[in-house]
């Protein structure tokens, strides 16, 4: 965030202090949990995701078209980023209960209904971004899962198929725009629809080695880059640190997911197994859409940054999923010896 934006900022500093401590607060809380609870409760865990998303539709507030988030004492709380650790929950435990060459089609169907219960009750609020990072997470896991690969394309023939439908019928015209400004993002037809991707990648290219210094981005600074804290972040990253921030950004996810990949070999039961290659594969996701947005070379759709992008729901759901994984890595390490 802006060291220079005056109070506004100081207070989304504070709320987000808030959420980093409580987060951490519930993922100590975890790893002392047994995590075998997400799957004896996660039936119950899954009804409850349902119930949040169909509340929000009727009782959330408004935030730039999406009607996603539940204000509570001053402080904004989006179910979908709790869904995304729902869901990773409730794929683990199917896929850890069914052997996938028996019957491999149902297995699909089930799964993929389960996850279409949520994408359909995100799209009306509408949030895209979000629905297709719940489709991302249920791609992964059944390719982890070990589906043959015909199925992997027919799925994508299917998701192509669905995404034409969608295009003519339901979704709106600044959706279209961002997709529209992928292909083309720096040409001069649509200044305005592009102006953020624009300024990204000035911000991102005027970091160069060193940065301009923290604080010091004129990009950022002078807000000719909106929504700095959220969704381009790391251009503010790169303009203000350069590429010496970038790789250290890089290099810290990439030590998260070497940590999350070496204890799979410890770890003998399958629940576990599938939650930690889902968990990977969200933040991973989410890590590579976002520096993709931020660089041009993806679509926005809205996608933050994990654990640097402004916003408490995500930060806390990112920490229950790190926390559930070290629950798993902890219980691992004890039998292990």
């Amino acid at each position: 965030m802006s060291t220079s934006q005056g109070g506004e900022d100081l207070l989304n500093f504070k709320k987000q202090l808030f959420f980093i401590v409580l987060g951490f607060i519930i993922l100590l809380f975890l790893i002392k949990l047994d995590y075998y609870v997400f799957f004896s409760y996660n039936n119950y865990l899954y009804l409850f995701g349902v119930i949040l998303l169909v509340a929000v539709l009727f009782f959330g507030s408004v935030r730039n078209g999406t009607k996603g988030w539940f204000d509570l004492f001053g402080f904004g709380f989006q179910p979908v980023e709790l869904i995304k650790f729902i869901l990773i929950a409730f794929l683990a435990k199917y896929f850890s209960l069914v052997p996938i060459s028996k019957e491999p089609i149902r297995h699909l169907v089930i799964t993929g209904v389960g996850t279409l219960v949520f994408i359909f009750l995100v799209l009306l609020q509408p949030d895209l971004g979000s629905a297709l990072i719940l489709f991302a997470i249920w791609l992964i896991m059944i390719i982890f899962a070990g589906f043959p690969k015909r199925y992997l394309l027919a799925i994508l023939g299917f998701f192509v198929v669905i995404a034409g439908i969608s295009w003519g019928l339901f979704l709106k015209d600044y959706q279209k725009q961002r997709v529209l400004t992928f292909f083309g993002p720096l040409s001069s037809v649509s200044v305005e629809q592009d102006y953020n991707v624009r300024q990204a990648i000035i911000a991102v290219g005027s970091g160069r080695l060193m940065g301009q210094g923290l604080g010091f981005g004129s990009q950022s600074q002078l807000r000719f880059l909106p929504e700095a804290k959220n969704d381009f972040i790391f251009a503010v990253i790169a303009e203000e640190l350069g590429f010496v921030g970038c790789f250290l950004i890089l290099f810290f996810f990439g030590l998260i997911f070497y940590r999350l990949l070496r204890s799979l070999p410890k770890i003998t039961n399958d629940f576990g197994i599938f939650f930690i290659l889902g968990a990977t594969g969200l933040i991973f996701i989410e890590m590579f859409i976002n520096i993709g947005m931020n660089m041009g070379l993806l679509p926005v759709i809205g996608i933050g940054l994990p654990f640097l992008s402004y916003g408490g729901s995500a930060m806390v759901s990112k920490l229950i999923i790190i926390g559930v994984s070290l629950s798993i890595i902890a219980r691992a390490k004890i039998k292990s010896y």
